[in-house]
């Protein structure tokens, strides 16, 4: 497995339809965005924005007066994003964001918090040679050293059930802090912003974390196995309803597109330039 790398969100794709992960990770085909996915970038940057600020000057006020300049930085950066704008009722698409972040304040109060990292970058090798590596909302460090794995939803939350499906990448980031970090966090917790607004928390440990590395070292097996054969099997689910890739997939009457090219030498180090600035860039913002 030397040189290979896989992240949380796209092992959780594979789970979930490995048809998707392949047009996503391996095709790398194009796919739109929507109101509610725009939201969602737009709440996560206004609570990494708020701890910016003096712990008593983070208030629910000081949050809503984030949002237009966030909105502002967020068109002016992405077309994607102007292209969902205008398609929007703008004041009643905005109202719904302050009410996610009106929703963030009665589950936390940030006057008590103090990250230690926002929007963090954390990378790790495991022993079969995989790397995985990502992206955390947030760091909590205690007093003791112990962490807690913040991940907000801006979606309701999860039915009883299927709460272990929705931690899967958490447990994921967890297996990361403690294979770099030599660390297990002591508390994964996912915060649920949509109408019903909830946290979801789990304590891990270390045979948790052990059964984790077993999983994702058996899916990317299972991934390898898909890229030797060609064969990326349609998994028809949920996540069909919001699918970008339903003209390809027989599931829908479609005709799976042809197995790409391997990447060239060449695609492959402008992909690795770009993670790199990417990852510095985001070291820089958090600096």
């Amino acid at each position: 497995m030397v040189g290979a790398a896989l992240s949380p969100s796209r092992a959780g794709d594979f789970l979930s339809c490995p048809l998707l992960f392949r047009y996503r990770t391996i095709d790398r085909l194009p796919s739109s965005s929507s109101p509610d996915a725009v939201r969602g970038t737009l709440v996560h940057q206004v609570l990494e924005d708020i701890f910016d600020l003096p712990a008593p000057e983070r208030t629910p006020a000081a949050a809503h007066a984030l949002v237009d300049p966030a909105w502002e930085a967020l068109r002016a950066r992405s077309a994607q994003v102007r292209d969902v704008a205008a398609t929007l009722d703008e004041p009643t698409w905005l109202a719904s964001a302050h009410e996610v972040i009106d929703r963030w304040f009665v589950l936390e109060d940030p006057t008590r918090l103090e990250p230690a990292e926002r929007e963090a970058w954390v990378e790790a090798t495991l022993p079969s040679g995989l790397t995985l590596r990502g992206v955390i909302d947030r760091l909590d460090q205690a007093p003791d050293g112990s962490l807690r794995i913040v991940d907000y939803k801006t979606a309701s939350a999860v039915r009883e059930g299927f709460e272990q499906k929705a931690l899967f990448q958490l447990r994921l980031y967890a297996l990361v802090l403690w294979r770099s970090r030599g660390v297990v966090p002591s508390m994964l917790q996912l915060v649920y912003l949509g109408e019903t607004s909830e946290m979801v928390r789990y304590e891990p440990d270390e045979q948790d974390l052990l059964a984790t590395e077993r999983k994702v070292d058996a899916i990317w097996a299972a991934i390898e196995e898909s890229r030797r054969t060609g064969v990326f099997e349609p998994s028809p689910g949920r996540q069909c309803d919001w699918c970008d890739y339903k003209a390809h997939c027989p599931a829908f009457g479609g005709q799976v597109l042809p197995m790409p090219a391997p990447p060239t030498r060449w695609t492959r180090l402008r992909r690795d330039v770009r993670r790199r600035w990417r990852r510095l860039r985001r070291r820089l913002r958090g600096s």
